[in-house]
């Protein structure tokens, strides 16, 4: 480590490159199909759910799965927006007790260090966000009529599903995946960074 730079020269560095990389991410995936149109981060329906597409499909029923899954990823598209001032208030409470591991770290090491240490406070943060934009989008209703359906048909296992806490722990690994590229790019082209303190800290 650079003796011109201080451990709190460092440690806002990592906030301001969470901070710029938290506003690209939210941008990105609170946009239609952030979510669904992108292979790296679509939401699938959770696996309990799996075996009711398949035993739907074949009873010619798999419309309103294939609507769930979709409404899914519009729930999560709908919740990040609201998540951007919590995951930015989450970045200023941030502690660097290990900033010189962090600073000598992995490319996304402040980022798997913020998702470790901040996870579960974000996730009781989020989680009615994520239960009203379920309800808003349809994903409550279409999973009633799912269930219905399904349960409608012979000599099925009962089946259960938590869409809330589904689409908030597949939205929130959405968020961190692209928050990692965020922040391995600042440290690759550091000089290329909108502050000051971000090419003097990753430029080194």
């Amino acid at each position: 480590m650079s003796a011109m730079l201080s451990d709190e020269d460092i440690s806002k560095a990592f906030k301001q490159a969470l901070q710029i990389g938290a506003e690209s991410v939210v941008s990105q995936l609170g946009a239609v199909d952030g979510f669904n149109a992108d292979p790296q981060v679509h939401i699938p329906l959770p696996s309990q759910l799996q075996s009711v597409k398949t035993l739907l499909g074949k009873a010619g029923l798999a419309g309103p799965v294939d609507d769930l899954e979709l409404a899914l990823n519009r729930a999560a598209e709908k919740a990040t927006p609201q998540a951007r001032s919590l995951f930015l208030d989450a970045v200023n409470e941030m502690t660097f007790t290990d900033v010189q591991q962090i600073y000598q770290g992995q490319q996304d090491a402040a980022t798997r260090y913020f998702q470790q240490r901040m996870t579960p406070d974000l996730k009781k943060a989020m989680q009615p966000v994520v239960e009203e934009s379920l309800g808003q989008v349809g994903a409550l209703r279409l999973f009633d009529q799912v269930m219905s359906q399904y349960q409608s048909l012979p000599f099925v296992p009962n089946v259960t599903a938590d869409l809330t806490n589904h689409v908030l722990d597949r939205g929130m690994e959405g968020i961190f995946h692209y928050l990692a590229q965020q922040e391995a790019e600042i440290r690759k082209n550091p000089l290329k960074q909108s502050t000051e303190l971000l090419k003097k800290v990753f430029a080194q």
